[in-house]
Order: structure tokens, then sequence, then C-alpha cells
């Protein structure tokens, strides 16, 4: 028995038992998966119990040896509590006792293994997250680190979907190479510093960079399917074969771990993407596919099976990590009764209850959400899929909606259309001249920044995570290059530190358009978002010269700075004065070009 890790209070720690040999390819009744089944009970000195679920590990080093077999059990903690834990390990062995509640119990093939360890204090400092500890959905718009209790907004890369697909990781084959090769990410190589982690002498630089200069960038955030067999990319996969749904790859899902976890000491939000549109059912109701079946579906879109351990796995491999969410697919396709199902057996594994969302189409969202907000499910939010210039109109209606029904989601922006276009690389990236063309309209980056990142936000949103269409430089299925988009980045970068650096407590405030005044410009309306008798946040389009703020129901004094977000978080010009009931009224100066954005705030 080993215990592993640094020993310190939201860090990984890592318990390893010798139990029985076993092979990830065998059957039943020898599965390792499927027959087998081991968790460690924690007790910590308070008397709270934890129980995590652990895995199968081949050799204990099969990120490094690609092993398949071995006697090494393993389970991953991240103690939230200081002190003196107790652990007691359990291997059981029967047929399909993966799929059996915790509470039956057969024999035990782990007797004797306990044990203790101390647990000291964290000594990491922001952004590593063990630095602020784990991410929780507490009943709010927005998510709460346990540690130090601040509020999280995000944002960062919902591109590229294929993430995982990337040629460093065994096992990892592209069946639809025409159409989406392996990545090699060997633009960010560079990106990659000393004393960064690789596997097998070397592997995985140019992935560990990528995750490395998003961070350096000032994002936190992106996401990844986890099971894209049979979609649009057809090359991601835990299993050792694209259809062996009851063999997982120990040496590629320890190699995926080895990149979680330096996410999470980057501070970077992983955001699980479970499956794909294309294989997350049997395509029941869609008129291109209708009463066809699709193979790689886990269980046709039920919980049966497949799905439990599939969950099973990514649970007991990568929940340990400080900030995730479980999204139960991309442009999601199930029944209600098999989203409540399959987010419900999350919960009853997941032994840290991280957030789990819903993304699906734009024009479904009435239709599915409406069915799972409140207590209708165990979902936290939702991961919103719409035109750019209709976020801040799509986030405020699931914001307001989910309050209504008594259950408050954190709702950010995941995908923006059109779907072939998306967010555009910066002018000038490989000859681009900046702007996204359809049906003779275009856009460029300064509308994503305007209509999409502050349009959720002052909508209360959670913020967003940038999709790159399927027609453009560096597109979805193809980019390497996070660069593609790296003044888009600096804008999610100025946007989170204005919210920072200047304590806005955005997690206390809600939608207040209604008390800005101003003839609507080109570029949209001003929105608001207020504590109101306390702190206003007021954006102005370029092109919205002049705003009347009303503050005619509080009294008082408010200090009004002005920031132009494109350029710097921090205020420009000269702070004015503003006084309780009345209207505010504000002119840009000459010198203002672009969005403003003003903060108000009681003296």
């Amino acid at each position: 028995m080993a215990v592993s890790g640094e020993l310190k209070l939201w860090h990984k720690t890592t318990l390893t038992v010798d139990g029985p040999w076993a092979h990830e390819q065998a059957g039943s009744p020898k599965n390792p998966f499927t027959d087998y089944k081991f968790f460690v009970n924690l007790i910590h000195e308070s008397g709270e119990k934890l129980s995590v679920p652990g895995y199968f590990a081949a050799d204990g080093n099969a990120v490094e040896s690609s092993a398949e077999s071995g006697t090494k059990w393993r389970a991953h903690f991240a103690p939230h509590l200081e002190g003196k834990w107790k652990y007691a390990i359990t291997i059981s062995h029967a047929a399909d006792v993966a799929f059996r509640d915790s509470e039956q119990k057969v024999g035990d093939l782990a007797k004797g293994a306990k044990g203790s360890f101390e647990i000291a204090p964290s000594d990491k400092a922001a952004p590593d997250f063990r630095a602020r500890g784990r991410l929780q959905y507490t009943g709010e718009h927005h998510l709460k680190f346990a540690g130090d209790g601040s509020y999280f907004l995000k944002a960062g890369p919902d591109a590229p979907e294929t993430f995982l697909g990337y040629e460093d990781f065994d096992g990892t084959v592209a069946m639809n190479s025409g159409k989406c090769q392996l990545k090699t990410w060997k633009p960010h190589v560079q990106d990659w510093n000393a004393g960064d982690p690789t596997w097998k002498e070397g592997k995985g630089k140019g992935m560990i960079g990528a995750v490395s200069y998003l961070a350096g960038k000032g994002v936190n955030s992106f996401s990844f399917l986890t099971y894209n067999a049979g979609g649009d990319g057809d090359n991601v996969w835990p299993f050792t074969d694209r259809d062996s749904k009851f063999s997982y790859d120990c040496s590629k899902l320890d190699q995926w771990g080895v990149v979680f976890d330096h996410a999470t000491t980057l501070g970077m939000h992983l955001h699980f993407k479970l499956q794909e549109t294309e294989n997350d059912d049997n395509r029941r109701g869609h008129k291109e596919a209708k009463n066809s079946k699709v193979p790689t579906a886990l269980d046709g879109g039920e919980l049966g099976r497949d799905r439990k351990l599939y969950l099973r796995e990514l649970i007991a491999r990568y929940s340990h990590n400080l900030a995730l969410n479980w999204n139960i697919s991309e442009e999601n396709t199930q029944s209600p009764e098999q989203v409540r199902a399959m987010a419900k057996y999350i919960r009853q594994i997941d032994p840290y209850d991280q957030p789990i969302v819903i993304h699906t189409f734009p024009d479904q969202q009435d239709k599915v959400y409406s069915k799972l907000i409140g207590n209708q499910s165990v979902i936290t939010g939702a991961s919103l899929q719409n035109g750019w210039s209709q976020t801040h109109q799509r986030t405020l209606k699931w914001v307001q909606e989910s309050a209504k029904a008594g259950k408050k989601w954190v709702v950010a922006n995941d995908e923006q259309g059109p779907a072939d276009l998306g967010v555009p690389p910066d002018p000038g990236y490989q000859g681009f001249d900046g702007f996204a063309k359809k049906n003779g309209k275009k856009y460029d980056l300064n509308h994503i920044r305007r209509d999409t990142l502050w349009g959720n936000l002052m909508a209360g949103g959670a913020v967003v995570e940038y999709y790159f269409g399927y027609k453009l430089p560096e597109n979805d299925l193809k980019m390497e290059d996070f660069r593609s988009r790296d003044r888009s980045w600096d804008f999610c970068r100025i946007a989170l530190e204005f919210f920072h650096n200047h304590e806005v407590p955005f997690w206390e405030m809600t939608n207040a358009d209604a008390l800005v005044e101003n003839e609507k410009s080109e570029n949209g309306k001003p929105w608001c978002l207020a504590k109101k008798g306390e702190v206003y946040v007021v954006f102005l389009p370029e092109g919205a010269e002049s705003a009347s703020v009303d503050l005619s129901d509080v009294e008082g004094f408010f200090s009004v700075t002005s920031h132009h977000v494109e350029n710097s978080p921090d205020a420009v010009g000269t702070a004015l004065e503003a006084a309780g009931k009345g209207a505010f009224e504000f002119t840009k100066p000459d010198s203002a070009k672009g969005d403003t954005v003003l903060l108000i705030r009681k003296k």
C-alpha cells in the first residue's frame, strides 16, 4: 500500500494498493472494469466521511510503460480538510459488480488495506487552484471556491472539440483522417516550460505547451470531448479500441490525466463534454436519420452498462481536479428522462458533487431546458449555443427562468454561431482580414467582445468559451494554434481583470438594463449590472455616445470611473461623481472610442 502526493490541502493525494492481477482487455469473469470494483472509504478526524471510487491502474506506471496488465489499483483524493485522515480500501470481485450499488457488498480482496495520513496546509498561490480550493455550485448563478471563498468567471476556448485527438497519446487513431487528422500541437511546443510534465521521454510538449500558453494569456478554461466515436472527429475515446466499450486504455487515460493535473496547477477549469451529438443517442427525432441506429451511442442514450461504466471510469480518474464541470453532451439530443438519469448517476458516483451542465441546439433550448430547470433534475447550469449577437438575450432568459424555477443555474455561452464561422481569427493571422462574412453581413473579434463576452457578463452569466467554426483558418476540427485568437484572449483577460481588480461583487449583482436610457446605436443599447444602491456596471457599446443612469431610488453619493475595455481594465480620465435621488448623465469625451464601461460605486 502506498500513499503518494504532497499531502497538502487541496492537493492530489493518490492511494495505490496491490490487488489481483488483471489485464485491461480481459473478458468476464476477470474484466477489471466490470467484474471488480475498487473504492476507498475516508474518515477525517472530525468525523466527516467520503467514499472515493478507484480504478485498475495496470502496473502503476502505465503513463510511461504503456502497460496493459498488472496488480496496481488506484484512487485519487483531493482533501478539503487539514489534519488526520483514515482510509480503508475495498476491492470487490463478482460478475458485473461495477454496476451494483455501493451498499451491496461482496468478497473483499483488499482486507487489511487500512491506514492514515496527515494533510498539511497548502503552500500554493493563485492562480494555482490548490490555493483556492474546489470550485463548487452553491445554488447561485456563479461558482464559488471552497477554499478562499472567491467566485469564478471563466473564459477560454471551446475549440477544438478534438483537443484530445493527439498523436502523443497511446492508442489514439484518426478514423476520419480525411476530415480530421490527429493533432501534433506543434505550434505550442515553444510554450512548454522547463519543469512542465511530459511522458515517454518527452512526449506531450505540444499539448502541455498549449495549456500553458492559454494560462499565460490570462484565460482560465478550456473544453474537450472525451468521446467522439462516430462523430465529426472520430478520434477520441477512452477504450483500448473504438468499439470495445468494456476495456479501458490505462496508459492513454493516465496520459490524459497528466494534462488535466497540469491544467489544475495553472488555474485552468476543465470542461468535460461527455459525448458528441452524433453519438449521444439513437438519433430519434432527427429528420435526416429517423429510425436509424448509432452503434457508437452508449446504450442508445439510456443509462445502461456502457454509460454507467464510462461515467464511473472518468469520475474515478479525474473528479479530484478542483475546477471542472461534467457537460452531458455537445448539442444534446437525449430525452429529458435520459438526461435526468445520466445526471443523477453522475451525482451518485462523483464524491465531490462537481457541477453538471447541459448544452443543446439554439432552437431546442426552450424545449430542453424547460424540462430540466428547478427540481426536475440535478443539472446546475446551461452551456449555451446561440448566434454571437444573441448572447445577452439568451443568457438573461435562462438566468431568470432558472431563478423563477427555484434553482439558479450557472449560465455560460460556450458556442457562437453561425456554426460555420464561429469566432474569427485575429486580423493578419495567415493573411486573414479579420472578418467573418455570411449572407452579405460581416463581423469581427470586436463584435464578439462586445456582444458575446460582455453580453453574457452583463446578463449575469458565467462568461464564455469560444468556438471556431469549420470554414475559417484554424477552425474547430483542424486548429492547433491558439495564437490564431491571441487578441481575443486579451479581451477576455481584460474583462476578467476588470471585475477582479476592482473588486466588483458580480455574484451579488443582477441585470438592470431598465436603469439605463440611451438612443440605440448600431451596436445595440447599453446594458447594466447592478447591486442596487451600492455598485453598478454600465456597458456602453461603440456608437453609444451618452447614457442616463437612473439612481432615483437610492441615496448618497457615488464615484464614477470609465474604462476602455478593449485595451485595459484600468480607469481612464478623471473620476466623476454621481448623486442619488436622480439620474446620472454621462457623455463620452471626444477622445473615447470603442466600448466604454462605467463603474459606479457608492462612496
